[in-house]
């Protein structure tokens, strides 16, 4: 007789975590990234329920529907490979 697997992960595949003065904190499949509005300057002045509409898609693209914004999970690991950046103010 076999049984089921224990254990079933219930974790959506990314959550908004938190949102302060500096930034918003995304947790990914485990992993906590920090976008930081002076790089992200989208979330600077979206509202909450905005910043909170977001989806995985194909685990490594992530897009904010109610923004129109779309970043991928290299840009967010790999900074180095995307030295193109919002200018804030344009």
């Amino acid at each position: 007789m076999r049984s089921s697997a224990l254990g079933t992960d219930t974790s959506p595949p990314v959550e908004v975590t938190n949102i302060d003065a500096h930034g918003i904190w995304l947790l990914i499949n485990h992993k906590e990234h920090f976008l930081p509005y002076d790089e992200f300057p989208w979330f600077k002045s979206a509202r909450i329920e905005q910043i909170l509409d977001v989806v995985l898609i194909h685990e490594h693209h992530l897009h904010w529907p109610s923004l129109d914004v779309d970043l991928t999970l290299e840009s967010l690991e790999r900074p180095d490979k995307y030295p193109l950046r919002a200018a804030v103010g344009s």
